[in-house]
């Protein structure tokens, strides 16, 4: 009961959460966890260009640990944005490619990706600059 409450005051401020229904508004969040992570981000991205082998994740991410990349290609796979396709090879060939829904979701990640690449000196200055402020303190 206490969360409509908090939710129902909510609306009453403009923003993103207002336009958010009580119904919608946890899952909403769970969602935007998952694409706004960073390994979610990169596999994504990554896959701009077609399917890919996880081996071929794996060095193209660099950085993401075995494990996070298993667990992020399975929540990936998980919210429908992923397919896995395991051939009856030997060895063993599996690959991941975009849905149609996860490729829906790509440009918004690319952009992400991209701000993030144009503005890292200025936010790294900032961070530099918050942190000797800080430190005064």
């Amino acid at each position: 009961m206490a969360a409509k409450n908090v939710r129902a005051r909510v609306r009453d401020v403009p923003g993103p959460c207002a336009r958010w229904g009580d119904d919608d508004a946890d899952f909403i969040r769970e969602v935007l966890d998952l694409v706004g992570d960073k390994w979610s981000v990169l596999i994504i991205g990554t896959l701009a260009d077609g399917p890919a082998r996880y081996s071929e994740l794996a060095a193209a991410i660099p950085g993401v640990s075995q494990r996070m990349l298993t667990l992020t290609l399975k929540h990936l796979q998980r919210y429908g944005l992923l397919a896995r396709t395991a051939y009856p090879e030997v060895p063993p060939r599996v690959e991941y490619r975009l849905t149609v829904l996860g490729r829906s979701l790509l440009s918004t990640v690319l952009a992400l990706a991209e701000w993030s690449a144009d503005n890292h000196a200025e936010v790294r200055r900032n961070q530099e600059a918050f942190d000797g402020a800080t430190a005064v303190d």
